[in-house]
């Protein structure tokens, strides 16, 4: 399932990331790597999201959380 799925408040494990090289090491050089634990701050129907990942916090945009896999 994508990231964008996910309620505000719970916490979901980065399984994949559904893109290229480029975006995977972004995602990764941020601390977005497989096996993560993510917890979704705010997940609103219009502009980014919020998650927080091993005590920071990251905004991202709805295309970029399209990619990101969950379980």
């Amino acid at each position: 399932m994508p990231l964008t799925i996910v309620p505000a408040g719970r916490r979901v494990r980065l399984v994949a990331v559904d893109a290229g090289q480029g975006l995977k090491g972004r995602l990764a050089a941020m601390g977005l790597v497989p096996g993560v634990e993510i917890e979704m701050l705010r997940n609103s129907p219009q502009g980014p999201f919020l998650i927080a990942v091993k005590g920071s916090r990251i905004i991202l945009g709805r295309g970029m959380a399209q990619k990101i896999i969950i379980a």
